[in-house]
C-alpha cells in the first residue's frame, strides 16, 4: 500500500526535480498520485490521495507567459526553416502557423501551469507553506 503522505526527505525538503516531473504529468507535487486538475485549468481544491491541498497556489498568468515563450522558441525558427525549404503559399501559411499556435498553446498550458503548482509547492511559496 501508498504511504498517502506528502514526500518530504528527512530534513524537510521537497525535491523540486520530482515535483516538476509530477505537475508535468498533472499529478499532486507531493505524491505523484492524484490528479492535480480538477478540470483543463482548474486544480483540485485537494489531491485526492494525500489529501495536500492545492488551491493556495498563485500561477496567475506565468503560465501563460512560458507559454508564450516557448511558442516563440518553437515556432519562429520552424517558420524560418519551412520557409526556406519549402515555397508554401501565403494563404496557406496563414492558416497553418496561427493553427499550429493553437494547437501547441492548448498542448502546453496544462503541463506548463502543474510545473508552476509543483515548484511553488516545492519551495513553500504562496500557500503552500
Amino acid at each position: 500500500m501508498t504511504d498517502p503522505t506528502p514526500r518530504e526527505d528527512s530534513s524537510g525538503e521537497r525535491p523540486v526535480g520530482p515535483a516538476i516531473a509530477h505537475g508535468l504529468r498533472g499529478r499532486c507535487p507531493a505524491c505523484g498520485e492524484g490528479r492535480m486538475f480538477a478540470r483543463f485549468l482548474k486544480p483540485a481544491s485537494a489531491c485526492p490521495h494525500c489529501g495536500l491541498a492545492l488551491d493556495g497556489h498563485q500561477a496567475d498568468d506565468f503560465p501563460a507567459y512560458i507559454v508564450i515563450l516557448l511558442l516563440g522558441h518553437i515556432l519562429v525558427p520552424l517558420m524560418i526553416e519551412v520557409n526556406s525549404a519549402l515555397a508554401i503559399p501565403l494563404g496557406w501559411q496563414a492558416l497553418i502557423w496561427p493553427g499550429l499556435a493553437i494547437i501547441l498553446a492548448l498542448a502546453m498550458i496544462q503541463p506548463v501551469k502543474g510545473a508552476v503548482i509543483a515548484v511553488q509547492w516545492s519551495r513553500r511559496m504562496a500557500g503552500f507553506r
